[in-house]
């Protein structure tokens, strides 16, 4: 929001200099990012204007024009390509400072020139450099620049936050200022403009809920191609708007000075009534910018003989756009519900300035104030006959502000401080709340455009902000702090982090809102939630699954050279419930490029689905189960079917593991095979309650078997089989070689694996060792269809 210093000193009465307003703007809670003065070095720049130009005689783009610079007639070499007879510029004269330039009397080839006339650019009053700043025809020439302008100035441009709406008017900022300062402030007076005649368009509420009132009136005989009075062109410019025309500039210097956002419409192209109702499926609208946009049941239009004519308080409509050639007008001004139009323009790719303020919230009491000093300052610059102001209104949807209690205990306990009952009815009164005092404090109710005041700590801080923050002291907080308490039957998220970052894993945070076309391409489009109100549509619904953010980030890095990519997240899935969204906890994991960073003790190899497993095996052992966890074939279409496998535990789902699927790869431009694992918290963090155990006195006994079996057993199953056979003698198994070639046959593996034996109170003897191989041999041929080798 940018304001003027100038506008603002107007409407209260400030003494405190420009660097004390800038801080109290920012211990107020309105950021100032920053500061642009504008004119402070013009003296000796006056209104002139250009008699007569001639060609310069040894310069095609350059013109010798005689100017007139009130009482005296100088001699003015110019290239600008604008400069032309009857023209009224500035001019620095001989003498003046112009930025970093001293005016002299110079010679241009050949040609005396006694002084320069300026562009907008210049004189640092804006960017514009593209010719002579156009001064109005009735400029008095002579004046000083600066008294004709209103210069010196300052333009404050504010950072508000998303919940002060109010202040995103000068009329809004400047209550805020009064009540920081402790000056007086009054509303802007405005009279009502009688009506001339009894012209009139119907007015009908279709969907009072979303504008429950809407203000209209006629204005005929205007001259709408009146040129915009130079004060509020300035005022506009200052503003961060570039004034267009006359009835436009009016519009929006009504939004900026009072918050009221207005539309008008040339009403020749209307036959009534007017209307306001939702869009219905398929309906379409050419919009001011000469965009079409097909709309849904979610928009909100403004009709004319239930003709599309506009978008409620987003855009106008092209057919019924004003131009210089208007002469009938009809001007609106309505409240439209903040939910009605929460995400509207962000949905059709545009940014607003009426969007902005009726997404936040504009005062529903401000329509008719808006329309009568709209239609104040149309009728001094364009003339016209005026109607009357017609209403249609929807009580029973109009908002109303509660009232709040505010304890003056409650005070205290929050901030720390006493603030004197005195202060804190002065603060409210100020800022335009209704006050009444009872024995525990005060009952404030807020005036209509503050949106932002529902419960006691809101009104906590309008104290807080205006006492003074730097009133405040600073305390450290007292008291014990108790740590959490943290559970021995399960494994902390931040042991999962530290493992995996153990393992050569960078934690990611993306974001939780993706583009339903990415879950779809990831085939996880099933119980998306969608956003009401998305940020934008690459960010429309609640994600399904961590991966595909994981693997647009690994895209990214991929990008930018980095060939070995290892990154995880922990975070939550949603899921639509039946009753309400459901959210699960996960951890993720992606990975691409070498098994092992590059280095001379090791040979270079890619990474593969072991590498991947052996990583989320890492993870299972933290929780001192690993033999409770199965790997069992996976069948997810976005997994590759010979490199994937779904984890259980107990036969509980817990997550999957594997390569991507080579269509993925292609559909995501991966361009090499990348590796993921994603694994539901609940279920992975279980573990028994750690038992200390004392360490054996007796030495363990090692026994090694080489066997062939299917290749469609997997090795859960084989260690499954020889733990349930042996029994607790058995205190760790060992793979420590694997083989399959065209001598076993197809489809049959090689299996060598150590079996660590031990018992607590006693040396095993060799026959003891021999009786649990034996155990172990037996159940690998009943149930794994093992056989022994050798």
């Amino acid at each position: 929001m940018k304001i003027s210093e100038n506008w603002l000193r107007e409407r209260v009465p400030l003494q405190a200099d420009r660097a004390t307003l800038a801080e109290r703007f920012d211990m107020i809670g309105h950021e100032v990012e920053s500061i642009e003065s504008l004119g402070a070095q013009l003296d000796g720049v006056v209104v002139a204007q250009i008699a007569s130009c001639a060609k310069h005689p040894e310069a095609d783009r350059l013109q010798v024009c005689e100017v007139d610079a009130g009482g005296e007639k100088l001699q003015i070499v110019c290239g600008a390509p604008n400069a032309r007879a009857g023209l009224k510029a500035p001019l620095a004269k001989v003498g003046a400072q112009v930025g970093t330039l001293s005016i002299k009397a110079a010679k241009l080839r050949g040609v005396e020139s006694f002084g320069m006339l300026c562009s907008a650019k210049e004189l640092g009053l804006d960017a514009d450099a593209s010719g002579l700043l156009e001064l109005p025809a009735d400029a008095p020439v002579g004046t000083p620049l600066a008294q004709y302008f209103g210069l010196p100035d300052a333009v404050f441009d504010l950072g508000l936050t998303p919940n002060r709406a109010d202040c995103l008017s000068l009329e809004g900022l400047a209550k805020d200022v009064a009540a920081a300062f402790d000056v007086p402030f009054a509303p802007l007076a405005i009279e009502a403009v009688p009506a001339q005649s009894e012209r009139r368009i119907e007015i009908r509420l279709d969907a009072p809920a979303d504008c429950p009132r809407y203000c209209g009136r006629y204005i005929s005989g205007i001259d709408a191609a009146a040129p915009t009075p130079p004060w509020m062109r300035e005022r506009l410019r200052r503003s961060g708007l570039r004034p267009i025309s006359l009835l436009v500039d009016v519009t929006n210097y009504v939004m900026l000075e009072l918050g009221q956002p207005l539309h008008a419409f040339d009403a020749d192209t209307l036959q009534g009534p007017i209307g306001v109702r939702r869009a219905r499926a398929g309906e379409t609208l050419r919009l001011l910018d000469e965009r079409d946009v097909t709309l849904d049941g979610h928009f909100l239009l403004i009709t004319d003989a239930d003709r599309p004519v506009a978008l409620a308080g987003l855009m106008g409509g092209w057919d019924t756009r004003i131009g210089t050639t208007t002469k009938n007008l009809f001007l609106e001004a309505a409240h439209f519900a903040p939910a009605a139009l929460a995400g509207r323009a962000r949905k059709l790719g545009m940014h607003t300035d009426a969007a902005h303020r009726f997404e936040r919230g504009v005062d529903p009491e401000l329509p008719r104030r808006a329309l009568e000093r709209a239609t104040r300052l149309i009728v001094e610059a364009a003339g016209g006959e005026v109607g009357p102001i017609l209403e249609a209104v929807s009580s029973a949807h109009l908002p109303v502000r509660a009232p709040v209690r505010l304890r003056r205990a409650r005070i205290a306990r929050v901030l720390g401080i006493e603030v004197p009952d005195a202060a804190v009815e002065r603060i409210l009164g100020a800022l335009g709340m209704q006050v009444e005092a009872d024995a525990d404090g005060w009952i404030a109710t807020p005036p209509s455009a503050r949106f932002d005041i529902a419960i006691e700590e809101d009104l906590i801080e309008e104290v807080a902000r205006i006492h003074g923050y730097e009133r405040i002291p600073d305390r450290a907080p007292s008291g014990e702090l108790v740590g959490p308490a943290l559970r021995e039957d399960r494994v902390g998220l931040a042991a999962l982090r530290e493992q995996l970052a153990a393992r050569g894993y960078l934690e990611a945070i993306t974001y939780a809102f993706v583009a339903r076309e990415q879950l779809e391409t990831w085939t996880l489009a099933d119980g998306a939630i969608a956003l009401a109100n998305p940020l934008s549509a690459e960010l429309s619904v609640m994600r399904t699954s961590l991966l595909p953010g994981l693997v647009a980030a690994l895209a990214t890095n991929r990008s930018r050279q980095q060939t070995r990519v290892r990154l995880f997240e922990a975070g939550r899935a949603y899921f639509a419930g039946d009753d309400a969204p459901r959210e699960v906890a996960r951890i993720a994991g992606v990975a691409c490029g070498r098994a092992v960073a590059e280095q001379w003790g090791e040979a270079a190899r890619a990474l593969d689905f072991f590498d991947a497993k052996g990583d989320v095996e890492s993870l299972f052992a933290l929780a001192s189960a690993a033999s409770e966890f199965d790997v069992v074939p996976a069948t997810q279409p976005w997994l590759h079917p010979g490199q994937s496998a779904e984890i259980r535990r107990g036969g509980r789902h817990v997550g999957y593991v594997g390569a991507l699927h080579p269509n993925l790869t292609r559909a995501l431009d991966l361009g090499e095979d990348v590796y993921a694992f994603e694994l539901d918290l609940d279920v992975l963090v279980e573990r028994g309650v750690p038992v200390a155990q004392p360490l054996s006195r007796f030495p363990s006994v090692r026994r090694d078997l080489s066997f062939e079996l299917p290749e469609e057993v997997p090795y859960a199953q084989v260690e499954e089989a020889i733990r349930g056979a042996v029994g607790e003698t058995l205190t760790d198994i060992v793979l420590f070689d694997r083989y399959a070639g065209p001598n076993l046959g197809s489809d049959v593996k090689s299996l060598a694996i150590g079996l660590i034996l031990q018992d607590r109170y006693r040396t095993l003897t060799d026959p003891d060792a021999d009786r649990c191989v034996a155990l172990a041999v037996a159940a690998l041929e009943s149930g794994c269809k093992a056989k022994l080798r050798g």
